[in-house]
């Protein structure tokens, strides 16, 4: 088993390494790959990075405890991501070359040009601060699977992937980050295919795992029991706040920055069908196991339900398999660990300190002491991962989505307004989090709303008083 698990992670510490070979020492090559990326590996790396140890540990350990109603998550969820795509992802990508920045932030604050630093700071910290909590939530599912299968205490599995991480990003910067996202993509979704498959089995087949599931109380409900309304109602607002929850990618700077160093902007729609063909086929999968795992580990009441995959991985399959499916694991935590470290490093070095600052090997240093204030955050960690990627996630969507969108249509806000909305929508999610609502609506919701309606109302103002004065 921990044969298997070491030969992949050599694979993958290999492909980043390999990686350094096509660096050009620049910044914009650190952290873009040099807009040079091809359409196939952008696709890959960003399903990778978006679904990480949350997807592994995160999802699964939500489906094992709330049953079939945990779809209304998966389809909400990819539906709003598919929609926020249409018409975000080439206009970012044609956007960046037109600023000459090399990051997410950097490109929102400066989309008509101009020099808004006090936005692109204050961006820069928000960033921060929420991809640095995310970057823990993964170090910390890795560890949590070495933690089941090798008895290995909590920490060692952490700082293990955090040492990866750092060498590959070290050594080729985003194109190391991006290449082992690739060959990773395929080892998680081989590892989920094959342990949905022996767990059916393992069941009787599809006939006998759905007895099994039936016999759970509540478990093949379509809507789950704690909803704000009842009935359809309630799942249809359940549904439509987690499609919230997919638009929010478009406010994920680690995952939008790979679609903002594809080669040619018009390749977008053949990155986009890499990206949904994967990420559908492996989100159904996943769910789908998570739902197994429940009938299969059926002592519920003692059980760490984010440890269901790789408990009954174990249970499941020889050595040799099991060290594929914690690979799969590994390889998914530190998909996105690597992407959030990089962006991360971009926040500091170019939305931070000043512009001029183009030596890679300062900016190496800086990604050495992100994964290091990362690594000592899991550590410290008491949440649970699904809880901390969704805080992330809805924290860094309700800042910057609304804004992005404004751009998109065309709006021209200003750095003031964009501020306002990036606050109200910030503080929005995290008050709707603090009162408990997020249990029945994902507070992303919330804050995108808020921060359009600040958008709105802004826009329309300034207009009228540009009308008067126009009189």
């Amino acid at each position: 088993m921990i044969v298997s698990f070491i030969g992949f992670l050599l694979m993958f510490t290999l492909i980043g390494l390999l990686s350094a070979r096509k660096s050009r020492g620049t910044k914009q090559d650190y952290y873009l790959a040099s807009n040079s990326v091809q359409p196939w590996l952008v696709g890959l790396s960003a399903v990778a990075t978006n679904n990480s140890g949350y997807m592994f540990i995160g999802v699964i350990g939500y489906t094992y405890t709330a049953g079939l109603s945990s779809v209304w998550l998966m389809l909400g969820w990819i539906a709003g991501d598919l929609l926020a795509s249409q018409f975000v992802h080439q206009r970012l990508r044609e956007q960046a070359p037109k600023t000459a920045e090399v990051s997410y932030a950097g490109v929102l604050s400066n989309w008509y040009g101009g020099n808004h630093n006090g936005l692109q700071r204050s961006m820069g910290i928000i960033s921060l601060v929420f991809l640095l909590a995310y970057a823990s939530a993964q170090l910390v599912a890795g560890s949590k699977a070495l933690q089941v299968l090798f008895q290995w205490p909590a920490w060692a599995g952490a700082v293990l992937s955090a040492s990866l991480v750092t060498l590959y990003c070290f050594a080729g910067g985003i194109r190391a980050s991006i290449w082992t996202d690739a060959a990773q993509s395929m080892v998680m979704l081989f590892a989920m295919g094959l342990l949905l498959i022996s767990a059916t089995s393992a069941l009787g087949g599809s006939a006998g795992a759905y007895e099994a599931m039936s016999s759970v109380q509540g478990f093949l409900n379509w809507f789950p029991s704690d909803l704000a309304l009842p009935g359809l109602a309630g799942g249809l607002l359940f549904a439509a706040s987690w499609m919230f929850a997919g638009l929010s990618v478009i406010g994920q700077p680690h995952i939008m920055i790979r679609f903002m160093s594809l080669k040619d902007s018009t390749q977008m729609n053949q990155a986009r069908c890499w990206y949904y063909l994967w990420y559908l086929l492996f989100y159904a999968m996943a769910t789908a196991v998570g739902m197994l795992s429940r009938v299969y580990l059926s002592d519920s009441g003692s059980f760490d339900a984010e440890l269901a995959l790789p408990t009954m991985a174990q249970a499941l399959f020889p050595p040799v398999l099991v060290g594929l499916v914690l690979a799969g694991i590994f390889a998914a935590t530190m998909s996105t660990a690597d992407s959030l470290v990089l962006s991360c490093s971009a926040a500091i070095t170019h939305d931070l300190l000043p512009h001029r600052i183009e030596h890679t090997g300062f900016m190496k240093i800086v990604t050495v002491l992100v994964t290091l204030v990362a690594l000592l955050w899991a550590l410290g960690n008491s949440q649970s991962v699904f809880s901390l990627v969704v805080l992330a996630w809805s924290g860094l969507a309700s800042a910057f989505a609304p804004l992005l969108l404004a751009l998109c249509v065309g709006a021209r806000p200003s750095p003031r307004l964009s501020l306002a909305a990036i606050t109200a929508g910030l503080a929005s999610a995290l008050l709707w989090r603090e009162l408990g609502w997020h249990h029945a609506v994902y507070e992303g919701m919330a804050g995108i709303l808020a921060g359009l309606l600040i958008l709105t109302a802004g826009l329309q103002l300034g207009f009228r008083q540009r009308r008067q004065e126009s009189y």
